[in-house]
């Protein structure tokens, strides 16, 4: 068995809430640099030009690349053979979100309650997902989620005979709809499976596979080329401006379900597709 204080917790994602507001992923920096290269309209390109522009400042200059440093979802996978001592896991995870959000001068966006709205002041409670496996280590994930892109996602309830076609129309609903206000370019997760929650869950986690890599399943890795194809001749382009880099990624997970529905989730990203994992 190993033990891990949970101030070990505290501080990494305190850590990583602050880094994940000011940098992108490599996997990210990587897939908007090859989208300016590639980009076949002037205006699009611009528009790619100077979000460019505005990575570069807010590294430099320890801006938040967006103004909206999201509501913090935090992904913990915790080894079976790890016990935390210290006090409350859960507790841990909000203080270091308490402290990354107030001490890095993030934005503060969390209203302590749904309809009277005042705001917790710390950006804190975090969304956390656990999940047990096995081994001694914790692997954590932490994405801050803006809410222009999160309001534009859709969950599915299909019936089993709309069958892959069903799918394929689902996301670009999600996406069309979407259209300019998930600020393109953007990532798009997908869930196919389980249940209500399990697909919108699976698509929220598939933010946060690195942009280009491929789900292992033939036909979901066919889907998810034929998509990204098919998303970006929607000529929606960067900041919704026409072009033809719509997305970015677009990542599908997928589980087994039940004989009677066939549930989608769509959960959309902007460019600032902002995750950092690390093991602990």
């Amino acid at each position: 068995m190993r033990i891990i204080n949970i101030n070990t917790i505290t501080q990494n994602i305190k850590d990583m809430c602050i880094k994940a507001n000011h940098f992108l992923a490599e996997d990210m920096d990587q897939a908007m640099k090859h989208a300016l290269d590639t980009e076949q309209s002037p205006l699009g390109r611009q528009i790619l030009d100077q979000l460019q522009d505005n990575l570069k400042i807010a590294a430099e200059d320890m801006i938040p690349i967006c103004q909206d440093t999201g509501m913090a979802v935090v992904f913990l996978k915790v080894g079976q053979d790890v016990h935390f001592e210290g006090g409350s896991l859960e507790d841990a995870v909000n203080e270091g979100v308490r402290q990354g959000y107030v001490e890095g001068f993030l934005r503060k966006s969390v209203v302590g309650d749904p309809i009277i709205r005042e705001n917790t002041k710390d950006n804190t409670p975090a969304v956390i997902h656990y999940s047990i496996v096995p081994g001694d280590k914790v692997e954590i994930k932490v994405a801050p989620k803006g809410f222009g892109s999160e309001n534009m996602s859709r969950v599915f309830m299909l019936k089993p005979a709309d069958g892959i076609e069903g799918v394929k129309n689902a996301i670009l609903t999600a996406v069309r709809d979407a259209g300019p206000n998930a600020c393109p370019p953007m990532v798009v997760g997908v869930g196919i499976g389980g249940t209500f929650e399990k697909c919108a869950l699976m698509a929220k986690e598939a933010l946060t596979r690195e942009a280009g890599s491929h789900s292992e399943i033939p036909w979901v890795k066919n889907l998810e080329e034929e998509m990204l194809d098919t998303v970006n001749k929607l000529g929606i382009g960067p900041g919704g401006l026409g072009g033809t880099t719509t997305a970015l990624a677009v990542n599908v997970n997928t589980y087994p379900t039940h004989i009677a529905g066939l549930p989608v989730a769509v959960n959309i990203c902007c460019h600032v597709n902002r995750h950092i994992i690390r093991e602990v």
